[in-house]
């Protein structure tokens, strides 16, 4: 699933895809656990898949994906290496059946990196929101960068899930 089960992102057809897949996984989890069955949905961050590598390639990744920095994203292996520690130990698997679990959130709980040995930031970590949506728009209306001391100090802070439950984000001029 994604993060945009939660909140408006890129358009209806894609938030609905990830909001069913949360439900998927939620009723699930409820309907098979009777049969030792345990579900999850799976976050990624900001993934770096072929698709996406080739646009950034192109010069199309930009507007595509609003101004993400590909840089900051995850491998696919890292959602691989969730899913194989969650599948390797039932009880783990069993107290987050039917939830969401954000990928880079386990890997900081566990202690596992993605394949060049760096932990990406949740995409609910204010590491992950202020240089790809404040930080651009505070720049573009000032006219000038934020100096490093700011940019580079960012807190691994977790903000919580209520505040992403509203609409689509405002437009960006």
């Amino acid at each position: 699933s994604s993060f945009g089960g939660k909140s408006y992102t890129f358009n209806v057809a894609y938030g609905v895809g990830k909001a069913a897949a949360d439900r998927l996984a939620s009723d699930m989890s409820v309907q098979l656990s009777k049969y030792n069955v345990d579900t999850v949905a799976l976050y990624p961050g900001l993934v770096k898949t072929e698709g996406n590598i080739e646009m950034e390639k192109r010069g199309e990744w930009e507007e595509a994906s609003g101004g993400f920095d590909l840089a900051m994203g995850e491998t696919p292996r890292f959602s691989g290496r969730a899913m194989a520690l969650l599948a390797a130990n039932s009880d783990m698997m069993k107290e987050r059946s039917g939830k969401v679990v954000v990928v880079s959130e386990l890997a900081k709980e566990l202690g596992f990196t993605d394949e060049d040995g760096r932990l990406p930031p949740s995409i609910r970590s204010l590491k992950f929101i202020l240089p790809n949506f404040v930080f651009p728009q505070i720049e573009k209306e000032s006219g000038s960068s934020l100096p490093s001391w700011i940019t580079d100090n960012v807190p691994d802070y977790l903000l919580p899930w209520s505040t992403f439950s509203g609409g689509p984000p405002p437009e960006i001029e």
